[in-house]
């Protein structure tokens, strides 16, 4: 029997909203131009074995509806081919058993470096192109671009956190919100800015390498006093979950033996930062005789496969039409993005960072004009404070201490506050204060 083109579909890494309408389009988009399209079920984890069996043929009839719906239609897991010469082998031998010669992955940081070894291993056998997804917003795509399934989680996220602003100030409680994020705090940026949360706090806003666990218990804690000053009890506090990992592991000697999942990451979700942080923050509230009832809550499996908004529906439509189309014009070896409405491919080698061979991840631009205004919405200590000797009197009675006394426990946080900002009189543009 002859050799039979084949475009094959791979979903890997975590779920977010959007993953169908990709497969869909895609699917299409191979079927209409003559071309037979496959869908590999649970990512790289029974091909990389060498395992063909798991796999389900997919045409517009079956996927002509499930964009919208979350979830994926194909699987998904986070079995990585790249930590084990043999599985990228198997993953190359396993896609020409089935008569692939075209493969679109969907994924984030870690799915881009597997498809960019699995297209060097196949060496011009098999054309790959990724479709970036990921909920973090972490991808290293422009500034503008966001990741598919971003919009529909911060949406639901805020709804989320909309409902829990109205129980903390019913209930006269503070909410300690975990939103995901694993190495930046896009997700929870856009969740607490949007919805008005009193305060967000993301890793990229603490300069050490190694961010001292008091450095947080105190920006919580003074967020707290300066709050209940106002004669409010209540707050909800936006907190990235990757925080735990820049956090000083002498602080965190509890969370060595945490599980880590196969690309060595450390297990976030069985790390209960939430939890950690409010009895870390009571403990410090109770040293200035404030009594305050906290309580954690997680969110991201909530968010993860919720049905898509019509923004990432529309979104991933134009991605899954482009990676089919690029592949089946002849291109490969590109990250398929969409910008200011046009297709732009990214080629696998301008996502690599040249030091450590890994893709490049985006972090939250905490000079841009956007963060700059969501730190000026939030509650918390700021410099200006320290300089009004009213507000500051204010604070220190609250915590039942001297003026001194609360600039000797406080006044070191204001020292990576970004400068406030200003109309630059000549490009009538928002930027920093010059320090």
């Amino acid at each position: 029997m002859g050799h039979q083109t084949r475009l094959a579909i791979l979903v890997a890494g975590g779920p977010a909203p959007g993953i169908n309408s990709v497969i869909s389009a895609a699917t299409i988009r191979g079927q209409l131009e003559g071309v037979e399209v496959l869908g590999i079920r649970d990512g790289f984890e029974w091909i990389m074995r060498g395992d063909v069996d798991h796999t389900t043929p997919l045409t517009i009839e079956s996927v002509s509806r499930i964009h919208f719906r979350g979830g994926s239609h194909i699987g998904i897991s986070r079995a990585n081919p790249t930590t084990n010469p043999d599985h990228l082998e198997q993953v190359v031998v396993s896609l020409l058993r089935l008569n692939v010669d075209m493969l679109i992955t969907i994924g984030g940081d870690d799915t881009a470096f597997s498809a960019m070894r699995v297209e060097e291993q196949g060496r011009g056998r098999i054309r790959v192109v990724h479709v970036p997804k990921t909920i973090d917003n972490d991808l290293d795509l422009p500034a503008n671009v966001d990741t598919f399934g971003f919009q529909t989680a911060r949406h639901h996220g805020v709804e989320i956190v909309k409902n829990l602003m109205v129980d903390a100030k019913t209930t006269s409680r503070w909410y300690f919100v975990i939103a995901m994020g694993r190495k930046a705090g896009h997700l929870a940026l856009g969740i607490g800015k949007a919805a008005g949360a009193t305060l967000t706090l993301i890793p990229e806003e603490f300069p050490q390498h190694r961010i001292p666990l008091k450095t947080v218990v105190d920006t919580l804690v003074g967020a707290i006093i300066k709050r209940l000053s106002y004669g409010r009890r209540d707050g909800v506090a936006m907190i990235a979950e990757g925080l735990v990992l820049g956090i000083d592991p002498t602080d965190l000697e509890r969370l060595e033996d945490v599980e880590r999942d196969s690309h060595g990451h450390l297990r976030i979700a069985e790390v209960n930062i939430g939890e950690i942080l409010k009895t870390e923050v009571q403990k410090r509230l109770g040293t200035f005789g404030i009594r305050t009832t906290i309580a954690a809550k997680n969110i991201g499996y909530e968010l993860r496969c919720a049905d898509p908004i019509p923004a990432d529906m529309d979104y991933t439509r134009d991605l899954g039409y482009c990676a089919a189309k690029y592949l089946l014009s002849g291109g490969s070896a590109v990250m398929i993005s969409m910008q200011a409405g046009n297709f732009v491919p990214i080629p696998f080698g301008d996502v690599i960072d040249p030091d450590s061979g890994r893709t490049r991840v985006r972090l939250v631009n905490i000079h841009s004009t956007r963060y700059g205004i969501a730190r000026r919405y939030m509650i918390r200590l700021r410099r200006d404070d320290f300089e009004d000797p009213h507000e500051l009197a204010k604070f220190a009675a609250t915590a039942g201490i001297s003026l001194q006394q609360f600039r000797n426990e406080f006044e070191y946080l204001i020292a990576a506050e970004p400068p406030h900002l200003v109309i630059d009189p000549g490009t009538h543009t928002l930027v920093e204060a010059p320090r």
